[in-house]
């Protein structure tokens, strides 16, 4: 059974021998729209709401009962204290109470260990990269449950998070990311050249694997300004192109350059941002040149979803991974390396 509460997503997932029986999801997205962002109370609160339906809705949907359980995940880290505390909580309870293992899992593993649903097994060793409103990561996995290592990370804004800002600029509905992209595939990509930050030869040593928005969001602020004072219409789909292009552009092109170093040939994206269309075609369409197999799951399962820790969790069982004790909290800046917490 697999739980995840890291943000505003209640989602309960059901796996057995590594097949999928349900992934039932409940969201509170549409209470912030009118705050332009997350509040961390009211999600908290949605998911003490929605635990128990969303509970019984996925054990009906999957045909089992809580008896029938063998283990239980749940998202213990990064993410958001009272979110991920409701999770938590619930699966040490439910654990206790069913005396079964408690896996207090990765949510950013999670979102890279669900394509495994969908595709079959891994390879031996490959590269994850996880994009999301709050993420922007470079794992090389050499076994998903017990050996990840971080290459690189965003070091300010994530992927999501700067297409949500650029949509908010734009004066787009919140979340501004599948507005700018469904406004990019009506735009021409080359109109307008938006700067692709820490790519130069200078940043190579230090920052090779990492990436920055922050630079890129305001470069874009800098241009509807321009346009704005001296009166020209704003070309709003030519812009979100060349933002959405500027962002693919540097998140592929990184996630190629680290399969190149580290000898994978297998990419895994995961997470909310890889349902961005030009960054699933432009991930397809370099990594065939260089020999490169890329597994992007269906975007059903790029947001958070229970299905993701049940993946994981199972991960966790057919590795005889030593279960988390149940005396652990959570940890909302879990490190990436991280699979498994097992201390306080």
């Amino acid at each position: 059974m697999g739980i995840e509460t890291s943000c505003d997503e209640t989602g309960i997932a059901f796996v057995r021998d590594g097949q999928l029986l349900a992934d039932v999801t409940a969201t509170s997205m549409d209470e912030y729209a009118r705050f332009g962002g997350i509040i961390p109370e009211i999600a908290s609160r949605a998911h003490l709401e929605a635990f128990v339906p969303t509970l019984d809705a996925a054990a009906k949907k999957a045909g089992v009962t809580l008896s029938e359980i063998d283990a239980v995940a749940a998202t213990a880290g990064p993410g958001l204290v009272g979110s991920l505390t409701v999770g938590v909580s619930a699966a040490k309870a439910l654990a206790f109470a069913l005396g079964k293992p408690f896996y207090g899992v990765n949510h950013i593993i999670g979102h890279i260990a669900v394509d495994e649903l969908v595709h079959g097994d891994f390879p031996e060793e490959f590269i994850g990269l996880i994009v999301s409103g709050g993420h922007s990561h470079l794992l090389h996995v050499r076994n998903i449950a017990t050996d990840v290592t971080e290459l690189g990370g965003t070091i300010d804004d994530a992927a999501g998070e700067a297409f949500d800002k650029v949509g908010r600029l734009l004066g787009l509905p919140y979340p501004g990311g599948p507005h700018v992209d469904r406004l990019a595939q009506q735009g021409n990509k080359d109109a307008i050249r938006f700067p692709r930050a820490l790519t130069g030869a200078k940043y190579r040593e230090k920052h090779r694997f990492d990436y920055s928005f922050s630079g890129l969001k305001t470069s874009v602020a800098r241009h509807i300004e321009g346009m704005q004072s001296r009166g020209e219409e704003l070309p709003v789909e030519d812009i979100c192109a060349g933002f959405s292009e500027a962002v693919a552009d540097v998140l592929v092109a990184k996630a190629i350059d680290a399969c190149e170093y580290t000898g994978c040939t297998t990419l895994v994206v995961g997470g909310g941002f890889s349902a961005n269309s030009r960054l699933r075609a432009l991930a397809e369409e370099r990594a065939e040149t260089r020999g490169i197999d890329v597994r992007i799951p269906p975007i059903r399962y790029c947001t958070d979803n229970g299905a993701m820790i049940a993946a994981l969790g199972w991960e966790m069982v057919r590795n005889r991974v030593e279960p988390s004790p149940l005396d652990i909290t959570v940890d909302t800046g879990l490190p990436r390396e991280v699979t498994i917490l097992r201390e306080r």
